[in-house]
């Protein structure tokens, strides 16, 4: 068929969609110079019409034409709305395994939108009359042959990346003059969400660029100008002459707005101009965090936890679990319509045998055709059974996910919940467009933001989790073809709470919301820092409240993994996903595994994975616990069972116990805290000093000091100052030119630490191991190995010397022993164990 010959034709036409559509394709395909789909594929299974057309109800199918990894094509008459076929297009392209390209036509037009992740959307046209041009016939034979074509260079993530930077600079300049970082934070939220808002429709076109535009020339409008419309987002009515509608949601639950400069004005204005539909909340919630924190500042290009390892988590906690359970009521559903339709044909011959038996006989037999009715109407009455038990096991199932609660006790900006809303959804679709693939009705989405729950003890953060969670909402919607919220725009998320997740206000444990099951990535803090960094008030507080549950030098992400833990045992959650630091399989921490077996199991689990943490590259565990789970894998293989040192199969070696003989035996080197250490040079010019006031010599005090490098390579020959763990003050002032030291280099540094007692006892080391001490006096010589090594290493050392932390102190001295040490049974034992 010629151009002209095609164009002359369909602009005559006046068919119905469902009259001319398949025969406008077929012309179309004879055009391009391509196959139609029953040429191609005569069994329709990759290419056809009416992709999951139902034949027992007659219902129409998912998509007029569909070719798998091209395209979804959806018809509608002359003149008709081409944006109500690409939402019917969305609302199906799960059913349609998702195509690259979806592609509206009228007849007339032909309208391609892009469907690729982690794209940004693009819109191409080609009318009628363009098929004149060689240029416009190859574009569109792209879509059959070469859909590749179409892909967007720019990806989601790049435009997030390039929208967050924007916002940061100008959060960054509004911290800078001063104004409280909380306040930043929610005028940037709000700004952010205005122009999402704006490019999504659900602001009137052009309202807040308009806004903008006419700021940038008179800067004072600006101010007032933004309140003017906050209120009108916070509570619906007229902004101008245009209606604005409710958005609530506590977004916008005031006024307030910064006043900002020419510059600001045009940073605001240039982020406008991008394309904010498409923007990915996940990732932008991490760069903004970085942006608005000054200590973060330079992790603005750094790569954020992308959504693939989040779903380690999601997919084995939410997904898989609830997936199996809609796939065994849809086996249940097939079932009962499979017997619906035995039935109805028990019905049809009934009919048949009655009209058999008349045509033979002439005659109407009374009696027979009241049992044949009393029969059939016992039959219709299965039917409507089997229909309304169908009907329920999908309402059920609805109704489980409707329900179903995720909480992420440490939520930070909202990316576990993003992507964990979205599953859900996803779930509910599937289950929707099976139902309607088996002649059910298929209902509108129920299930919204009221799924998750989050507490965060950041208020920033929380905010952003909770404007992650909307435009992620909003989002979904779109991309599957349904209109977003109205007045309400935004329901309220209550459920996002600021508090902190451990402690009460007072003494006892915070209390967690019952939910279906728990994720996250709680903070990771070892058990020494953890004084430094949350206060020795805090931490006391903490380890009392949990002292029959956590050990006391156990990770700080420990206490999440055992509160998930006690919410399982106690039926309030039926499972957990958490991440950890790797450092979970071994030592104080890994009792706490030991303890989420005692009461249920492992049933997914990551030993040693990589994970982006504030920026930088980490080690995680992955640990996936609780009920409900048909079988177990770990590090991406099935096994028959997980130990708590995240390894699988042989003995279960944490459960091996200490000998009472190595009790108290083996101790972590000093930790100094301040400039103790001294040149071998400096110590032997104190070493023959004559006898101090006490008539002591400075040999009391001075030792030499062995770091994990003076171990495995040549001492570096230093030596510390040590004035033990009891001397007073004025004892240690009697040694003379090592205290005098020790005043200048230490004492000003102490003062600013945290810990009171590091301040008081400034002279004296942060810690002691007072229990080595005392074994030490009745050994002549001891063993250390460093804590970090690639191979195990073991060595004789004096007793006089001193061992950094980042040595382990072996108090023994016979040969026996350090035979054993050096074994090579007990180098795999404490690779394994360590």
């Amino acid at each position: 068929m010629t151009p002209d010959a095609f164009i002359a034709k369909w602009s005559a036409a006046s068919l119905t969609e469902r009259a001319g559509s398949q025969t406008h394709f077929n012309d179309l395909c004879k055009l391009l110079d391509v196959e139609d789909p029953t040429t191609a594929d005569p069994k329709g299974e990759w290419y056809c019409f009416e992709r999951g057309a139902n034949k027992t109800t007659g219902a129409r199918g998912w998509a007029d034409v569909w070719k798998r990894g091209h395209f979804g094509w959806e018809y509608k008459g002359r003149h008709k709305d081409l944006d109500a076929a690409y939402a019917q297009l969305q609302q199906y392209a799960v059913a349609l395994e998702n195509p690259p390209l979806l592609v509206t036509s009228d007849m007339v037009r032909f309208v391609i939108r892009t469907n690729w992740t982690n794209t940004v959307s693009e819109k191409h046209e080609v009318t009628l009359d363009d098929l004149r041009e060689p240029a416009a016939r190859d574009r569109l034979r792209a879509v059959f042959v070469e859909p590749e074509r179409f892909k967007p260079a720019k990806t989601i993530t790049a435009l997030t990346g390039e929208a967050a930077e924007r916002f940061a600079a100008l959060a960054i300049r509004l911290r800078e003059r001063g104004h409280d970082a909380h306040t930043v934070a929610h005028f940037v939220n709000r700004l952010v969400f205005c122009m999402f808002a704006e490019d999504i429709a659900l602001l009137p076109r052009e309202l807040f660029s308009e806004l903008l535009e006419r700021a940038f020339y008179e800067p004072e409008i600006a101010q007032p100008g933004l309140r003017e419309l906050f209120v009108k987002m916070r509570d619906g009515g007229m902004f101008g002459v245009q209606r604005v509608d409710w958005f609530n949601g506590g977004l916008f639950d005031d006024d307030t707005a910064l006043p900002l400069g020419r510059d600001e004005l045009k940073i605001v204005k240039d982020a406008a101009a991008l394309d904010w539909s498409d923007i990915d909340p996940s990732i932008l919630g991490t760069l903004f965090e970085r942006g608005l924190d000054p200590d973060k500042r330079s992790q603005l290009g750094a790569h954020y936890t992308d959504p693939d390892k989040i779903m380690l988590i999601v997919n084995p906690v939410i997904v898989e679990p609830l997936t199996r359970e809609w796939e065994a009521a849809r086996a249940e559903i097939e079932k009962d319509l499979a017997r619906a339709q035995e039935v109805a044909s028990q019905i049809r011959a009934l009919k048949e045998e009655s009209s058999t038996a008349f045509a033979l006989s002439g005659e109407v037999d009374e009696e027979a055709d009241r049992r044949a009715w009393r029969r059939s109407r016992r039959l219709q009455g299965e039917i409507t059974r089997a229909w309304n038990n169908a009907k329920d096991r999908h309402h059920r199932y609805l109704e489980r996910l409707r329900t179903f609660r995720v909480l992420d006790p440490a939520c930070g900006s909202g990316n576990f919940l993003y992507l964990a809303l979205l599953q859900l959804k996803d779930l509910e679709h599937r289950a929707n467009l099976d139902a309607e693939a088996l002649g059910l009705e298929r209902p509108a989405p129920q299930v919204g933001p009221e799924a998750v729950k989050g507490i965060e003890i950041n208020l920033y953060a929380a905010e952003l989790a909770r404007v992650t969670v909307w435009i992620g909402e909003i989002q979904w919607m779109r991309k599957n073809g349904f209109a977003a919220n109205r007045n309400p725009v935004l329901k309220p998320l209550d459920t996002i709470e600021c508090r902190d997740a451990l402690m009460s206000d007072g003494a006892d444990p915070a209390r967690w919301p019952k939910v279906s099951v728990i994720i996250g990535n709680p903070p990771f803090l070892g058990g020494k820092k953890m004084l430094s960094v949350l206060g020795d008030s805090y931490v006391e507080r903490l380890r009392e409240a949990y002292e029959e549950q956590v050990e006391p030098f156990a990770d700080l992400v420990c206490y999440w993994f055992e509160k998930a833990r006690q919410a399982i045992a106690a039926g309030s959650t039926e499972r957990a996903g958490l991440v950890a630091t790797n450092s979970i399989r071994g030592g104080a921490s890994r009792e706490t595994l030991k303890r989420v077996l005692q009461t249920t199991a492992i049933f997914e689990a990551w030993s040693d994975e990589p994970w982006i943490l504030d920026g930088a590259a980490v080690r995680v565990s992955i640990v996936c616990f609780g009920t409900g789970i048909n079988r177990q894998e770990l590090d991406g293989v099935e096994v028959s069972s997980i130990f708590s040192d995240l390894t699988s199969g042989g003995a279960d070696l944490p459960q091996a116990q200490v000998l009472n003989e190595n009790r108290g035996i083996c101790f972590e080197g000093g930790q100094k805290y301040g400039a103790f250490d001294i040149s071998g040079d400096q110590a032997r010019k104190w070493l023959v000093h004559p006898k101090n006031p006490n008539s002591r010599p400075n040999s009391d005090v001075l030792r030499p000091y062995y770091n994990a490098m003076d171990l495995v390579r040549r001492p570096s020959g230093k030596w510390i100052v040590d004035f033990g763990s009891d001397m007073t003050e004025e004892q240690a002032s009697a040694y003379e030119a090592p205290f005098d030291y020790v005043v200048e280099a230490v004492k000003p540094a102490r003062a600013n630490m945290a810990r009171e007692i590091h301040r008081i006892y400034w002279w004296r080391h942060g810690w002691s191991r007072i229990g080595f001490e005392k074994r030490r006096k009745e050994l002549g010589l001891y063993i250390a190995t460093p804590v970090v090594a690639k191979h195990r290493i073991f060595r004789w050392v004096h007793t006089k010397v001193f061992c950094s932390n980042l040595l382990d102190m072996i108090a023994r001295d016979d040969d026996t022993t350090f035979g054993i040490l050096h074994s090579r049974f007990h180098e795999l034992w404490s690779l394994r164990m360590g």
